[in-house]
């Protein structure tokens, strides 16, 4: 079958107009969620092995602060995170609907596994099963919003800023990390 040249370039038109940025159609959004929640996230059919308890919680909440608040922020919902609106894709608020919707399996193996390229990384290796799990309780069981206030690293980086602007030299940090 032979292409002729104005079948050719209607074609190379319509494939380039596919390639332009911009931001996602209705359409488009609710198809990528669609993929996310059937295709490409695994362990929809896997079920949470840890009972919930109001220990297994806050014990996900505990490694949750420890390992997710620099994005995610000590509620999930990015409270007091100064770039989570400027990410590409933005940092996903874990109360919202869309992420609510994962099963118990999914939001383990996001946790387990990350999203790539979104930044979000995978914590297998690091944290063990039942950690995960248990963060999987805290995220169904979220804080209200702005209720722990912003993670302390961006409270002292707020300081240092307004110490810099008024030319006043910045407290030396006080506080310990805790491992």
């Amino acid at each position: 079958m032979r292409i002729r040249q104005p079948e050719t370039v209607f074609i190379a038109m319509l494939t380039l107009a596919g390639c332009k940025a911009g931001t996602p159609s209705n359409a488009e959004k609710s198809m990528v969620s669609e993929i996310k929640h059937e295709m490409t996230i695994g362990g929809k059919d896997v079920q949470n092995p840890v009972p919930y308890t109001a220990e297994a919680a806050k014990e996900g909440g505990e490694h949750f602060r420890h390992h997710c608040q620099i994005c995610h922020g000590l509620d999930g919902q990015a409270t007091g995170v100064p770039f989570a609106n400027r990410m590409a894709p933005p940092v996903a608020d874990l109360s919202s609907k869309d992420v609510q919707d994962y099963a118990d399996g999914q939001i383990k193996w996001i946790i387990e596994n990350g999203i790539g390229p979104s930044g979000m990384p995978g914590w297998k290796g690091i944290l063990n099963d039942e950690e995960m799990w248990n963060m999987v309780h805290y995220i169904r069981h979220l804080p209200p919003r702005g209720s722990l206030g912003a993670p302390e690293i961006f409270k002292e980086e707020a300081e240092e800023h307004e110490h810099a602007e008024h030319g006043e030299q910045a407290k030396p940090h006080t506080h310990k990390h805790a491992h």
